[in-house]
Formats: structure tokens, C-alpha cells, sequence
């Protein structure tokens, strides 16, 4: 006796559906299980892409000279930018962890003392007695100030612990993605079609326009807000190491932070130079004025220079991008945080403009 099985619609519809679920639940593993191998390379590709965009119109014009040789002017404007900025670099990262590991270690132990000021202080003329009180309260009530806080200066000192860390990591980073950079430049050519491809197929015939925005906002943000930043928080720091200013990797980093912020580099080197009138001798410290004087108005000489025509993106939209960057990947975080974020409000207010700028549907529509 044979028995006949009858499928249902019901039935194959439950089959292709389960397949179907099955066939999705595969690929999504695949495809996080890929994102997670990527992901320590997602921020060092991203500022690989950025330096290389930032640096073309200098790789352009070297490969010219050099008769068309894109690789061997990729190879050499990479070694160039390598040895420039890696020595103080280099020098200002080891110094900031040095000085990030001292200063973590004495928060937790809860072993942070101010000197009180010298007597030379109170004979400044104006501001002599108003900065020997402030100093003097400092060095008498910190201690008591600061176990009203306790638990907040114990997690202050692991934060810190952190950020000597992603220094050191963010130094490799910063090496890898100069690397990636002279390779996308050495390709530029097919780099650009790619670009120009997505572009056109994510916005269609406007598609060439955002993508010339898009290079003009990285441009202009890494060259004219980034790249000021960087050249005062590396003349700041040595400065800071020369007039012998204690804990000065940590006041460079501040300095960079406060630069791309477009806060500029005065609040912090200021007081640096009053400790350095106060505990040292007369030469350096005006040596050390005038040098600091050069480093907080040297970005109205550069960032013409570097800008050109530029692009206009508000200080906030920096602020938060730089803060929030450097929150989620440490340092290199602060660079590239700036720049995305500046670049999606660039992309967002010109897809307002055009939203705006298309005719209204008419009435028998």
C-alpha cells in the first residue's frame, strides 16, 4: 500500500521561507564576521584616504616633474612627509606617554602636589599679587579639594592610562596610514574613477558635484584646520621640552586639541609662560614669549596659505567632530572625526540645496 504526500502552498511557502531566513542568517555572519577582521584597518584606510586627497595637488605637481613617474613620486612624497613629521612627532608621542603614565600614576595614589609660587612672583608688576593668591591656594587646598572628588580623579587616572595607550597605537597608525596613502596616490587615477563611480551611482547626475565637494571639504579641513593644528602643537611641544615646562607631551596634545577645536593654542601656552617667568631665568622665558607670541598668530600666515579658497564649515561642526572622534579611536580619532563630520555636513547641506532647488510637483501630479 503507497501513501501519496501532498505539499500544501502552505508548505512550500514555509520551505522557501525558512531557506530563505537560513541563506540571510549565512550571509550576515559572513559579513560581520568580515567586518570585525576589518575594523583595526576601517580608521587608519579612512585617514590614508584623507592625507592622500589632502596632499595630491603637491604629488601632482612633483609627478610632472618627475616625467610621469607616479610611483616613484608617491614613494618620495611619502618618505618626505614620513621624515618631516615623524621626528618631533616621534619625540612629542614618547615624551606624552612618559608624562601621561607619571601623571595617571600619581592621580591614583592621590600624590598630586603644586609647589607654592616663588617670591619673585609677587613683585610682578599688575597681576604679581593676584597670581602668587591663586598659586598659593592651589598648592595649600588641593589636596583637600580633591578627595571631595575622589572616585572622579580615580577614573580621570584610568581615562588617562587609556590615552598614553592609543598614543602609542595611534603612532603606528599614523605610520600605516601614510602608507596607504602613498599607495592610493601611486593609483590615483583608478582611485578617482572609483570615486567618481560611486558618486555618480549614489547621486546620479549630481554625482560629480558632490564628489568635488567632497575633495574640497577634506582639503580644506586637513589642510587648513588639521594641518595648522598640527605644525603649532609640534612647535608648542618644543618649545615646552627646550624651556624644560614639567609634563610637556601632555601640554602639546592639549595645545593640538585646543588648535582643532579652533580654540587656539593661547589658553594653554600661557600659562605655560607665566611658569616659565616665575621658575626660571629671565632669557628663556622671554625667548619662550616671543616664541609662543610667533606659534598663536603663525595660523593667520598659514591658513591662508593652505586654505586657498576652502570651504566654510562651522566651528561647532569641527568642535564636536575632533571631541567625538578622539572619544570613540584616541588620537588619530580626532583628526579623522573632524574631517568626516565636516565632510557629511558639507554632503547633507548641499543635498538640502538641491532638495530645495528642484520645481514643486504640479497639482495634476
Amino acid at each position: 500500500m503507497t501513501t501519496n504526500t501532498v505539499i500544501t502552498p502552505r508548505d512550500e511557502w514555509s520551505g522557501k521561507v525558512a531557506e530563505t531566513a537560513i541563506r540571510l542568517g549565512v550571509l550576515a555572519i559572513v559579513v560581520i564576521w568580515c567586518f570585525q577582521i576589518l575594523q583595526p584597518f576601517i580608521i587608519p584606510f579612512i585617514w590614508g584616504i584623507i592625507i592622500a586627497v589632502a596632499i595630491y595637488p603637491l604629488y601632482h605637481r612633483l609627478a610632472n616633474m618627475l616625467g610621469g613617474r607616479r610611483g616613484l613620486a608617491a614613494t618620495f612624497i611619502t618618505i618626505l612627509f614620513l621624515v618631516l613629521l615623524m621626528v618631533p612627532t616621534i619625540m612629542l608621542t614618547k615624551l606624552l606617554v612618559d608624562n601621561v603614565a607619571t601623571l595617571a600614576g600619581e592621580i591614583r595614589r592621590e600624590h598630586i602636589t603644586i609647589p607654592p609660587p616663588p617670591d619673585t612672583v609677587k613683585a610682578w608688576p599688575l597681576i604679581g599679587d593676584s597670581v602668587a593668591n591663586i598659586w598659593n591656594l592651589a598648592s595649600t587646598n588641593l589636596a583637600e579639594a580633591l578627595k571631595l572628588v575622589r572616585p572622579q580623579i580615580k577614573a580621570i587616572g584610568a581615562w588617562l592610562v587609556n590615552v598614553a595607550a592609543s598614543a602609542g597605537i595611534g603612532m603606528i597608525m599614523f605610520v600605516f596610514a601614510f602608507v596607504i596613502a602613498g599607495i592610493l596616490l601611486a593609483h590615483s587615477a583608478a582611485g578617482n574613477r572609483v570615486a567618481r563611480g560611486i558618486s555618480m551611482r549614489l547621486a546620479r547626475e549630481r554625482g560629480d558635484d558632490f564628489a568635488i565637494l567632497a575633495e574640497a571639504t577634506i582639503r580644506s579641513v586637513a589642510r587648513g584646520v588639521l594641518g595648522v593644528a598640527v605644525i603649532q602643537a609640534l612647535l608648542a611641544g618644543l618649545g615646552f621640552m627646550v624651556a624644560g615646562v614639567p609634563g610637556a607631551g601632555i601640554w602639546a596634545l592639549l595645545c593640538l586639541i585646543s588648535a582643532t577645536v579652533q580654540l587656539g593654542v593661547g589658553p594653554i601656552v600661557i600659562p605655560a609662560v607665566v611658569y616659565v617667568f616665575a621658575t626660571g631665568d629671565t632669557l628663556t622665558a622671554v625667548i619662550f614669549l616671543i616664541w609662543n607670541a610667533l606659534i598663536m598668530v603663525i595660523d593667520n600666515v598659514l591658513k591662508p596659505l593652505l586654505l586657498g579658497r576652502g570651504v566654510d564649515v562651522p566651528m561647532m561642526v569641527i568642535f564636536l567632530g575632533a571631541i567625538g572622534g578622539m572619544l570613540l579611536s584616541g588620537i588619530v580619532g580626532l583628526f579623522v572625526g573632524a574631517i568626516v563630520l565636516a565632510l557629511g555636513y558639507k554632503l547633507f547641506q548641499a543635498w538640502l540645496d538641491m532638495e530645495s532647488a528642484a520645481p514643486p510637483l504640479s497639482s495634476d501630479e
